[in-house]
């Protein structure tokens, strides 16, 4: 009446049990995905922010920054100098000039300072040379690519292109006259009273780039006089050379990479909680936020001109 159950038919609960993943199992390979989900989230975020969001914020910026030296201007308060009316060096970030281009249909406010995070707003002014249209040599810097990239197309100037600059001490005018790359020299001016302008962005493929190219336009005219500098050749930090990255954007960067790991904890939480629909409705803003502030400090510890 009774069967005796061979071995492998006495064995398959064992492995039905061992193959069906126990609740401790489940939650892991659940909380594994969302994790997967919520860093593919960041990753389209960012590539957003390079591509989008930041070409609206550097628009943004470039308004305001606008607005502030047009007032500026009218009240005779603009900077001419390294230092403002109170003696003080000029903040990275404060607007020191406009600049247009017509043959690129570019028209921006350049801003004081060169480092990653200055070049967020704008076109930024090296602060160790002299302010556009004064003697000797005036540095300006500008993204190729990431916020707007001002000066994504300098390499289509031709000889003899103009540029103009405004700054407090009125219009200057240049004429370009030569396009440096990697390993060009550059040409003594021929006048210690004479100015140029140098407009510098990084070359080739976007975001990968460790090229320099340069733009040499020369003042067509008298320069205006430069005042007594404050900061001296070779006095800036390391952060304001070319292609150079910005090391306070590291701690942002950590705490905020610390947060998202925060947050999708939360969200394994949450889902188990709440269920998935009132879960996303409270954490897609949360995550949005959080990918714009994480993309915007990755841009900063990049190299500046990117």
């Amino acid at each position: 009446m009774f069967r005796r159950m061979s071995s492998v038919e006495t064995a398959a609960p064992a492995d039905l049990r061992r193959a069906v993943p126990v609740p401790a199992e489940r939650t892991l390979l659940r909380a594994s995905g969302w994790a997967m989900i919520l860093f593919a989230l960041l990753a389209v975020g960012l590539l957003a922010h390079l591509t989008l969001i930041s070409t609206l914020a550097e628009s943004r910026s470039q308004r305001l920054l606008f607005g502030q030296f047009r007032a500026d201007l009218a009240g005779g308060t603009a900077p001419v100098g390294q230092v403002d009316a109170h003696g003080k060096v000029l903040a990275q970030g404060t607007p020191v000039a406009l600049i247009s281009i017509p043959a690129l249909g570019l028209s921006q406010t350049i801003v004081e300072g060169t480092s990653s995070r200055a070049l967020l707003e704008g076109p930024g002014h090296r602060r160790d040379t002299p302010l556009p249209g004064q003697q000797g040599v005036s540095v300006v810097y500008g993204r190729q690519a990431a916020y707007g990239g001002p000066f994504r197309d300098i390499e289509r100037l031709q000889v003899g292109d103009e540029i103009v600059t405004t700054t407090g001490q009125g219009k200057a005018t240049y004429e370009v006259v030569r396009i440096r790359r990697a390993g060009d020299r550059a040409t003594a001016l021929t006048d210690a009273k004479a100015g140029r302008l140098t407009l510098v962005t990084s070359s080739g493929s976007i975001f990968s780039s460790g090229s320099v190219l340069r733009v040499d336009a020369d003042l067509v005219g008298h320069a205006q006089p430069t005042p007594q500098a404050v900061l001296r050749p070779g006095s800036l930090t390391a952060a304001e050379d070319p292609l150079a990255s910005d090391p306070s954007g590291w701690l942002p960067l950590f705490g905020l990479l610390e947060l998202a790991l925060l947050v999708g904890g939360l969200l394994v939480w949450a889902l188990r909680r709440w269920g998935r629909w009132h879960t996303w409705i409270v954490a897609v803003p949360v995550v949005l936020v959080l990918g714009v502030e994480i993309s915007q400090q990755v841009v900063v510890v990049l190299p500046n001109l990117y």
